[in-house]
């Protein structure tokens, strides 16, 4: 039987007089798009972190696909190895704002290149190559070299994902995505997300704020509340009135911004970064 993708295991974590992450237990399988839904200071972005070895929980473990990022409180020794295989999509995009596009994309293979060529930053025209077959991928190759900074919110969060496209991540945590995204640009980038799940097999984890858009693109949802999993089952199932029994008062912050502003998914071409004639995907 093959390791789940990504697999939790009763993790805690408090800070000062507030707890965080109760026992939280959790696994993804290989393959899956899975929503994390939850109010402001439920546990999410907490949560993520701590998938990530960013930060050492009091208990518990986390691992993917096998490997152990966290246990105890302690990180793996091997973290930045394990952290090769998982792409990040953060709510703040993570670029850097004076380097080029094409650049923050080629980022993504530092990991397997050369020490000297990543101190360097040296990239082989192959690589390029890659790189701008993910911009076209993610529908952005035109800012391939302008400055990151100049990007408008959506795009740059398609660059991270182009990042994680050359990068080759077999899990990806995006950690409130579109948080700070017009109704049009969370779209796309949801969509782009569950394109990467459905053509490539990336596992995807990916926190939201808002309940539309995990019941739209994901067809399983965990919800946290106050650091507690309070539901993991069918997106189809989060009726308003069973989300009003598990966050109570709370359930508003769930419907922001308002309900509708999600379109049908659009069809892109399968994500792929193998050239082929009179063609960069």
């Amino acid at each position: 039987m093959s390791a789940a993708a990504i697999e939790v295991r009763e993790l805690s974590k408090r800070f000062s007089n507030c707890q965080a992450l109760d026992r939280v237990s959790l696994s993804v399988a290989p393959g899956e798009m899975v929503a994390l839904i939850g109010a402001s200071g439920s546990g999410k972005s907490t949560l993520m972190r701590h998938l990530s070895g960013f930060i050492a929980a009091d208990a518990g473990s986390a691992s993917v696909f096998g490997r152990e990022i966290q246990r105890d409180g302690r990180i793996a020794r091997d973290i930045r190895d394990i952290r090769a295989g998982i792409g990040f999509v953060f709510q703040q995009f993570n670029l850097v704002n004076r380097l080029p596009v094409m650049t923050n994309v080629l980022v993504g293979l530092l990991r397997r290149t050369s020490l000297w060529r990543s101190l360097l930053m040296r990239f082989n025209v192959s690589e390029r190559q890659q790189a701008l077959e993910a911009l076209v991928a993610v529908g952005i190759e035109q800012t391939a070299w302008q400055r990151a900074s100049t990007l408008s919110g959506g795009q740059q969060q398609r660059a991270a994902l182009a990042r994680c496209l050359v990068q080759r991540a077999k899990v990806v945590l995006a950690d409130e995505p579109i948080a700070s995204l017009d109704p049009e640009s969370s779209r796309k980038v949801m969509e782009l997300l569950a394109v990467m799940n459905r053509e490539r097999g990336c596992t995807v984890l990916v926190s939201l704020h808002q309940v539309e858009f995990a019941i739209r693109y994901c067809a399983r949802t965990v919800a946290l509340h106050r650091g507690v999993v309070v539901y993991d089952g069918p997106s189809s199932a989060l009726t308003p009135a069973l989300l009003s029994e598990l966050y109570g008062a709370d359930v508003q912050d769930l419907f922001e911004p308002a309900a509708g502003a999600v379109a049908q998914p659009e069809r892109r071409p399968p994500l792929s970064l193998q050239p082929s004639a009179g063609s960069l995907l």
